[in-house]
């Protein structure tokens, strides 16, 4: 998966599509990096549907609980398990630290999302 591919947004969750109309959702290393050591990972459940802008999971570090908002409407229709066990495991790499895949109800939402170097420029300018 190339970084093209990714879409963001300004609360620091990423997107990456796959088979279509799932995305599969995470938070960025901006915010990993934010949260420092993360100790639990509260999942959504599967077949939970949420709006765009919902928050959708929480992610506590031994700094902070932070609210992760769904960047796209839809339904769950996975989750990462191994966060349950493993929070820390969201940092390993985007494609091992996803936190939940969801069935989009209109991937043009996509189109209000930005792509790497727009993100990139936006946390250059947050620092």
């Amino acid at each position: 998966m190339t970084n093209t591919a990714l879409k963001y947004t300004k609360a620091h969750e990423v997107v990456r599509v796959e088979d279509g109309d799932v995305a599969v959702l995470g938070i960025t290393e901006y915010a990993q990096d934010a949260l420092g050591d993360i100790v639990f990972v509260e999942l959504p459940d599967v077949g939970a549907t949420f709006s765009k802008g919902d928050d959708f999971a929480v992610v506590e570090s031994v700094k902070t609980a932070a609210e992760v908002y769904t960047p796209v409407s839809g339904e769950i229709v996975a989750v990462n398990d191994r966060l349950s066990d493993e929070p820390e495991a969201i940092k390993i790499s985007y494609e091992e630290g996803w936190i939940a895949k969801i069935k989009m109800s209109s991937s043009d939402e996509l189109e209000e999302l930005m792509d790497k170097d727009a993100y990139d420029k936006y946390i250059s300018e947050l620092d």
